[in-house]
């Protein structure tokens, strides 16, 4: 299992906690990071949103790519996979920042490919939102514009959204064919852009029936489609662990408690504009991207036995979410990664 952390560029990841400790500058970030890195984990994940999805749309946010490239420039060993959306970007320009980053960073660049679902957002921000299979069609054309402009040597394309003309791009990107392309997708034109398209695939917080169902199901996909196994699965999840479970779920409580609603003005877009496999509720929608459904809540034990779970089902990366965010990265590492070793060697051992 590899370890990742969603990077806290929104101030938190809790909608009903006012204030986590955790404010959205780079600065914070950046600590984060570094010290991340430090304790063995792998990936951060930078997600794009340019309003506030989590404290309120007024609430102040870090930008994803900037906020890369700087961070490129200041660490030396963990993936940084940072989201782009198609609806706010041009896909040569993104082919060609996408390369000088994994420059900078020496070839730990990657990214998760969004189509989008906050309506409201893209009218604030001037992106063309359109319609749920339209923009995966827009997808698709910029990804073949990405891997046109990485692979070949001048590149030209003629599609519905983009057209470009004998377009060089130098340097290609350090990892070749590309950098590592993630994308995650519940609806049925979604999965099928990931398959024709994609390298990796990143699931929303589940159990471990329905992330097994969605693994079993993407691995058939690909080897349907001919296309070689898709390189990773990771799952997003928040992470609670204390020294015993009466604790844990006493936090449960306090984060999932509804005092505000200014957190949730994505919430009608995000259920709406996409089409999602499991009815989301309200206490789901109290962290991001479905992270209680894992239910990492309880003692480093209780945790690490349900991370084998996840293993067993085929998720090889986690990509966690935790408040206040540098001291529970830190709990977690020093506490629940070594644990999952040692119960993994005494089940092999069995």
């Amino acid at each position: 299992m590899k370890y990742g952390f969603w990077l806290p560029i929104f101030g938190g990841w809790l909608r009903n906690v006012e204030n986590e400790n955790m404010p959205p500058t780079f600065d914070y970030a950046k600590e984060v990071i570094q010290q991340a890195e430090k304790w063995g984990y792998d990936t951060t994940l930078i997600a794009e949103l340019y309003l506030n999805d989590i404290k309120g749309i007024d609430a102040d946010s870090i930008e994803a790519w900037s906020t890369a490239a700087a961070l490129a420039a200041v660490t030396e060993k963990i993936e940084i996979m940072t989201a782009v959306r198609p609806v706010f970007h041009n896909p040569a320009v993104t082919a060609k920042m996408a390369a000088n980053i994994d420059h900078i960073s020496n070839g730990r660049f990657t990214l998760n490919v969004v189509s989008g679902w906050w309506e409201e957002e893209a009218k604030q921000y001037g992106g063309e939102f359109t319609e749920h299979n339209d923009r995966y069609d827009r997808t698709s054309e910029f990804l073949e514009v990405l891997k046109g402009l990485w692979t070949e040597e001048t590149f030209s394309y003629d599609g519905k959204f983009y057209k470009i003309d004998n377009t060089n791009l130098s340097p290609k990107p350090i990892q070749r064919p590309n950098p590592i392309l993630y994308a995650g997708g519940e609806s049925e034109k979604g999965k099928q852009v990931i398959t024709s398209y994609c390298d990796a695939y990143v699931m929303h917080g589940g159990t471990v029936e329905e992330v097994k169902v969605k693994v079993t199901d993407m691995k058939d996909r690909r080897k349907q489609a001919g296309g070689e196994a898709l390189q990773s699965f990771s799952m997003a999840a928040y992470v609670i662990c204390r020294d015993t479970e009466e604790e844990a779920q006493e936090e449960l409580k306090r984060i999932t408690t509804v005092k505000d609603a200014a957190g949730y003005a994505g919430m009608k877009d995000f259920t709406t504009k996409s089409e999602l496999e499991q009815q989301l509720k309200l206490q789901d929608y109290s962290v991001s991207n479905r992270g209680l459904r894992p239910n990492l809540v309880g003692t480093p034990e209780q945790i690490a036995k349900r991370i084998l779970a996840y293993e067993e089902v085929g998720v090889d990366q986690l990509l966690l979410q935790c408040s206040p965010q540098l001291e529970e990265l830190e709990r977690f590492a020093k506490q629940v990664m070594p644990k999952v070793e040692e119960l993994r060697k005494s089940l092999t051992n069995i």
